[in-house]
């Protein structure tokens, strides 16, 4: 059985993932967290695909609406 992931959009700020996560970046390494881990959600960290608070010193404002899931 999966181990469960969840994944919550903080206000404004970065995505919030709790559970064991393989994540694939686009030159094909892989890196695995475990955990918490915060992704980045406003596309101004330093240290993509974390988080590191810049959405603070930007001024990010998210979205509102919550995306529903296609199927």
């Amino acid at each position: 059985m999966a181990e469960e992931v969840t994944i919550t959009p903080l206000k404004d700020a970065s995505y919030h993932v709790q559970g064991r996560i393989l994540l694939t970046l686009p030159d094909g390494e892989v890196l695995e967290t475990e955990g918490e881990t915060w992704l980045c959600r406003c596309g101004g960290s330093s240290n993509k695909p974390f988080c590191d608070g810049t959405h603070r010193k930007i001024g990010f404002k998210a979205d509102e609406v919550a995306a529903r899931a296609q199927g």
